[in-house]
């Protein structure tokens, strides 16, 4: 059924992020672009269902996120840009059980679960290692591999690899790829949504445009490229 959103809008404090969205989204792989403060990345808190829409329904395979937390765990999953808010526990066995915990499966199961991922990925040592001690894009892997012990059937990709060196980011795109997974990422650089089905570019929180990525990216870069070339940030927000 993919996700819906109707009518969404999102405010805070009586100032509109989010306006008028109302998107389908059910194909394989999905591009969200826009600039810094756009309302991307609140446009991915909201098919979380981290905030919920002050006008407007989303739904998630039928599903309410906001309203049907557990219910909505086995068909999506989230990837923050940055591991270190998304890391809660002091193990790597503990960070990759945490999410079969919160669906009901019993504490030794779930350990033997970590431990059989944890094999065949080549990383049985890791099980007790302090997720303190880990690279950058070990967390991100960490992270990921968490979400995918879930298995979700969507999973929301929020600037995948903008904290990554270039290697990690050639690795990490390829481990993404070659999942069955929707994969839904939010990202101000075109590079990382080119080889979508669909992008979305989101602007001053309305859908700008909507289409192939070869309709999409070319416009959003051109007009990315005219802001850069003048002095966009000379003036002081009131």
């Amino acid at each position: 059924m993919g996700i819906v959103l109707d009518g969404v809008d999102y405010a805070v404090m009586g100032r509109p992020i989010l306006q008028g969205i109302s998107l389908a989204l059910d194909e394989p792989r999905i591009g969200i672009v826009g600039r810094n403060g756009s309302g991307k990345t609140t446009l991915l808190r909201l098919i979380a269902g981290l905030v919920a829409p002050t006008t407007g329904r989303v739904a998630v395979d039928g599903i309410d996120p906001a309203r049907d937390r557990k219910g909505v765990l086995r068909r999506l999953g989230i990837l923050f840009q940055n591991p270190d808010h998304q890391i809660l526990f002091p193990t790597v066995a503990e960070e990759l059980a945490f999410g079969l915990r919160q669906m009901g499966q019993e504490a030794r199961a779930a350990e033997a679960a970590v431990m059989r991922l944890l094999e065949a990925e080549g990383r049985a040592h890791w099980a007790g290692s302090a997720t303190s001690t880990l690279s950058q894009g070990q967390k991100q892997y960490l992270c990921l591999q968490a979400v995918l012990m879930m298995e979700p059937g969507t999973i929301l990709l929020d600037e995948p690899f903008a904290a990554l060196d270039l290697p990690t980011r050639a690795r990490m795109a390829r481990r993404l790829s070659s999942l069955a997974q929707r994969l839904v990422t939010i990202s101000h650089d075109p590079e990382a949504v080119v080889g979508c089905d669909r992008v979305i570019w989101i602007e001053a929180g309305r859908v700008f445009a909507d289409g192939t990525a070869n309709e999409v990216l070319p416009a959003f870069q051109d007009a990315m490229q005219r802001l850069g070339a003048g002095d966009a940030d000379i003036d002081i927000a009131g």
